[in-house]
Formats: C-alpha cells, structure tokens, sequence
C-alpha cells in the first residue's frame, strides 16, 4: 500500500467519522422542542442559546445539513470504490460497498442517530456550533438545489417547521395515558383543548327554547324573584319577542335597587348591554371577547338575525373539564344507564358526545342534538314511541315537551336494527 493508498484510506475514515457526527446532529435539532432549547439557553445562555436560535430558524440550517450529510457519504463512498478497485480488483470493488454499508449504517447511521436520540439534549449542544457552521458555508448552494427541485416539482414548500398535527397529538396523550405518564383525566382534558378550536357556538349553546328570560314590563322585584327561583345571577331582558333582546340583567343590580327603594320600578332601569355574537363564531374566539369586554354572557343568533340561543363562560369551562353542577342544578344524568342494557339520554345531549361516551356510530349530519338527529331521520315532528336505526342502534323517542324531542332511548346492538339507511318507524 503506498502513501497515496494511505492518504485515502485516511480520508475515508475522516468522512465516516464526518457522517457519524452529522447524523448526530441531524437527530439531536430534529429532535429538539423550542421550549426544551428555551430551558437550555436559560441554564446556558452561549451554549444553549445556539441550540435556541438553530431551533427558531431550523428552516434555514437544517437544509444545509441535509445536503453536508449527502456529500460526506458521497465522497466516502467514491473513495472506498476507487481504493477497494486499486488493491483487490473488481471483486474488491463489490466487496467493499457491501462492507461500507454495513459499516456506515452500523457506525455513521444506526449507533450515532441512537445516542442523539437517548441523550438529545446533550447532543444538541455539542454539534451546534457545527450545525451553525454548516449553515453558513452551504447555505447558499442548498438554497440553489431546492430551487431546482422546485423546477422538476413546482410548489412553494414550508416556511416553518417542523410541524405535528392534531392527530398526532391526540396519539401521543394517548399514548402517555395507556403507559401511565399521564393520567387519562389529563389525557381526556388535552383532547378538550384540541378540540375547543373546532368548537363553534351553536354547539355549546343553551338553545333559546331553554333560555330564562325577563320580560322588559317585569319590575326589579320580579327580577329578584326569578333569580331566587331559578338560581340564575343573570337574564336576557326581552321586549315584543323572544327575538327582540333589549339587554342583560344582572341579580345583583337587581338587588342593590331593590335597597334603594326602587323594587317597584321597571327592569328596563337597570339593564346593561348585551353581546350579540353568531352561531357559526369559534368558541375560543367567543372566550378572547368575553373576557376582554367583561361579559359573562353573550347572545347567539342565527343567519336572519334571530335569537338562536345564549352562551356563558361556565358553557365554555364546561367544554374543557366536563360538566359543571352547582347547588341549583337539577341532579338529573344526562345519559342513564338502565338494568336492561338500555341507555335513557336527554335529547339536547350532542351526538358527538354521545359517539364518544358510549361507543356509537350515530350519524352527524347537518345537526348537533340528538333531538336534531332524530328531526332530520324522521323528516317530520316526531311523536313518543316513534323510533329510528342506525347500524346496530335503535333510537326511540320517550318523551316530548311541545314540538321538542325531551329524552330518547337508545338501545345498543339490537339484533333488530337495520343494517340498511336510517329509518322511521
């Protein structure tokens, strides 16, 4: 072997060493959280603050690293065929792309990505300063080659990154919670989270058939009444209609005027502006206004401008951690499981919920309740005992309040169901 056979062989192994530090460093910033690199730069501010600014504007770095990584084994590869061919022929050249291989994915790929990955954080500040160097020297020709990639294949790419889905993050709570790293109350109040931007108002709703109002001709003491009546601290003031919403009153103002000797006089005195908000308006957008216009209450209505229902901030709460009872509530489940395997729901119960809750597949259509489901199937006012199939349930309708479907039965994986479109019977 001659010195240039030497020098080559010394090459070769500079870039597998090269291969296995940019693999590191590819897993460790890959793998870096921006709030892990935050910790960092506050226990590190030089060290970690590098980790922080490469995770901030991985976009810009990572790229270049990707294609340092594709050179390094490029040249490692050439120079492995050009000695193997020198010293044993042409069965040396096969010989030592097997060998190479093997060693780079034992050596360059497999080992340093595992260390990166079971001590991230430590792998992180000690390839960033070669991350930021790499950055910089090969910026400019990464940026070129992902400029002709857009030319074979036209788009615009991502700005940001690196990004996780909804879905990933419901898999992974999941996860946390089926390994006991989380609790499942934590696991369900996640999925709250995730799903309270999807949330629009309609859904939440109280509808305006359920609402408690006060008529603009009551008095104050009249208001006082109602509020001890129905444990409410606050009522929509109506006028001609229960679409003309004239305002808000509050107990406590009620209350305070009723000391002052004005018992007697009209509601319309003390009532306070209401918040007008539509049913299509996302809930966590709806919680962002309460909270910076002081409501605790605002009024819902629909496209033609009438009342479709009203909203609280304990309606809002209640979407996170569940249902909220107080000393005023009606102690009455909203779903009741009967001895015989039947299940008694109150109608206004949403069917996402009940989907969830009991393991249904009802269908969602252009509706929320399950008294709106069984509106839509029907097709026409429904009347106790008239029932519906889907799949395997059967819906029966067992109370009625006016036109309003009150509670249904459900009863789950009846043999008689249909398997057929949902029906009327």
């Amino acid at each position: 072997m001659t010195g240039i056979d030497l020098l080559v062989a010394g090459l070769v192994l500079l870039m597998t060493v090269l291969a296995a530090i940019l693999a590191v460093a590819e897993t460790a910033i890959t793998r870096m959280s921006r709030s892990r690199a935050a910790a960092l730069a506050q226990k590190d501010p030089k060290a970690g603050g590098r980790v922080l600014r490469i995770v901030e504007n991985l976009e810009r770095d990572l790229n270049s690293v990707y294609l340092s990584v594709n050179i390094v084994q490029t040249i490692q590869a050439a120079l492995v065929g050009v000695l193997s061919a020198k010293l044993f022929g042409p069965l040396g050249v096969v010989g030592g792309i097997v060998l190479n291989v093997v060693v780079l994915f034992v050596i360059a790929e497999a080992a340093p990505k595992t260390w990166a990955l079971q001590d991230s954080e430590r792998a992180a500040l000690l390839t960033a300063p070669i991350v930021e160097f790499v950055g910089r020297i090969l910026r400019l020709p990464a940026r070129g080659l992902i400029g002709a990639a857009n030319i074979i294949l036209p788009g615009k790419g991502l700005k940001k990154g690196p990004f996780v889905t909804e879905e990933e993050l419901l898999a992974l709570a999941e996860e946390a919670a089926e390994h006991a790293i989380i609790e499942e109350s934590e696991r369900d109040l996640i999925e709250s989270i995730i799903n309270f931007g999807d949330t629009v108002a309609r859904e939440i709703m109280t509808p305006r058939t359920d609402m408690v109002s006060i008529s603009c001709e009551a008095t104050i003491e009249q208001v006082i009444d109602r509020a001890i009546e129905k444990g409410l601290s606050r009522f929509p003031v109506i006028g001609k209609s229960s679409d003309d919403i004239e305002g808000i009153v509050y107990a406590k103002d009620a209350m305070r005027a009723e000391r002052h000797g004005d018992g007697d006089k009209a509601v319309g005195t003390i009532i306070k502006s209401a918040l007008f908000v539509p049913e299509t308006k996302l809930v966590a957008d709806l919680l962002a206004e309460m909270q910076a216009s002081h409501n605790h209450l605002a009024i819902v209505v629909d496209e033609y401008g009438g009342t479709a229902g009203l909203v609280t901030l304990e309606d809002m709460l209640e979407e996170l951690v569940g249902e909220i009872h107080d000393e005023f509530d009606e102690d009455q489940a909203t779903i009741q499981r009967l001895s015989n395997g039947d299940v008694l729901v109150d109608a206004s119960v949403n069917v996402d919920d009940i989907n969830d809750d009991l393991d249904t597949d009802l269908p969602e259509g252009q509706w929320d309740s399950l008294g709106g489901m069984v509106f839509g199937l029907l097709g026409r006012v429904p009347e106790p005992g008239d029932s519906i199939t889907h799949q395997t349930t059967r819906i029966i309708v067992e109370q009625m309040d006016g036109h309003r479907v009150k509670r249904v039965r459900l009863v789950l994986d009846d043999p008689l169901a249909s398997e057929s479109e949902p029906s009327g019977e």
